[in-house]
Formats: C-alpha cells, structure tokens, sequence
C-alpha cells in the first residue's frame, strides 16, 4: 500500500494499490490453485473458459496433474485440447505434482502405458505442437509459477475463441483414436480400408488383425462390451 501526503493535512493518505487479475475456468474451483492465488494477492475471476484453465494476461495455461496428464493421454482429451491451444500464441502445460507422484514409475502396470509412450507424447507436445511444458511440484508450485508470469508485461487477450472445429475425416479419425492403442496413422489405415466406422465395427476379426495385428483383440473386445 503506498502512501502520499495531503498537502492540507499532517496525516498521509494511502492509496490501495489494484489487485492483479487472473482469469480461472470455473471447473477449477475444485482445485487448490485459486484460492493459493488469492492468499498471494490476487483478483481470481472466474469464467466458463472454453480453452485452457488459466489466462494470465496474454497467456493461456493447461493445467493437469499427473493422474490427469496420463488418464487423457489415453482417452484422447488432452490432444484435442492441445489442437485448440494453437489459437493462442502464447500457451503453456502445466503438469502437477511430481513431488506427490511419479510420472513413469509403474505407469504400465497401474494403467497399462508404457513409459516410452508418456515420454513421446511429451516430445510431441514440445516439438510439434510447440507447448511449452513445466513440471510443478503442487499446487503451491503452480500459483507461484502463475505469480511469476502474472508481472511479466504484456497485453490482455479475448476470451471469445472457439475451439476448433474437425472436418469429417478428423471426426472419424478422432473417434478412432479414443480406443486403446489407435493412433493417427492406425486410424488412418483402417479408415482407407474400411471407408466407414461403421464397416470397421462389422469387420471380421482376421480382417482387422491383418491391418492392425493384436490390437484386434482389444478393439473387438471393446466393441463387444456391454455398458
């Protein structure tokens, strides 16, 4: 709080000095980011945010944590959220709480992924879809990084974006891909064979297993479970 002296009085005046502005998707309320923020100082504004958790001035921020980060690698959410942080220049993933828990330590047994695949999907983040990352340690870690980027000057963006819209073959692809062990160019060869998702379902399983070997069994094993 700064002080200034009125020229008429003995007595300074003091002058509250304006709280710095960080906007929050409202889902993270549930998180204990925002409210770290708020002992640190700051205006938390929560909104219904349609990309990105986080938007500090003109950058936008992922936040997950570990559990989160692994468990939408595998459904295919974290890809499609990363698709639609490229309308931002300025974008950040945070990964949350490496100190609470490893990030590859028994990863293929606790949830059948293999570390190399965590670790590619960390490189494809950085080198093709040029996001930064950081690795906090909680989320005290998190606010103070926040805290950090929050007095780095740089101009406000709109918060009126959309996200991105796939074509046909995209949705197909991506609907693909939400199986376990489809990737992109899996989903692009069964879809070449088969033309249709619907033809890919009704397929005979040696057909399948011609194209895409075991991963047959687990497509035909989830196609044939019931809810």
């Amino acid at each position: 709080m700064k002080q200034i002296f009125n020229l008429f009085s003995r007595q300074p005046l003091k002058i509250k000095k304006e709280k710095s502005k960080i906007i929050v998707d409202y889902r993270e309320r549930n998180s204990l980011v925002p409210s770290e923020l708020i002992s640190l100082g700051f205006h938390v504004e929560f909104k219904a945010l349609k990309i990105a958790d986080y938007i500090v001035n003109d950058v936008v921020i992922e936040r997950k944590t570990v559990t989160d980060f692994i468990s939408s690698i595998i459904n295919r959410r974290l890809l499609s959220q990363i698709i639609d942080l490229q309308q931002y220049e300025n974008k950040l993933l945070i990964v949350e709480g490496i100190d609470e828990q490893e990030l590859y330590n028994n990863s293929e047994e606790r949830i059948g992924m293999n570390p190399n695949a965590i670790r590619g999907f960390l490189l494809s983040i950085l080198l093709k879809y040029k996001i930064p990352l950081i690795f906090t340690k909680n989320y005290e870690d998190t606010a103070k990084f926040i805290s950090v980027l929050s007095k780095k000057k740089s101009k406000e963006i709109p918060l009126n974006v959309r996200k991105k819209s796939f074509n046909k073959k995209e949705q197909m692809q991506y609907i693909l891909e939400s199986f376990p062990g489809i990737g992109p160019t899996t989903s692009k060869k069964l879809l070449e064979k088969f033309k249709t998702i619907k033809e890919i379902i009704n397929a005979p399983y040696e057909d399948l297993q011609k194209i895409i070997g075991k991963k047959a069994e687990i497509l035909r094993k989830i196609i044939n479970e019931t809810y």
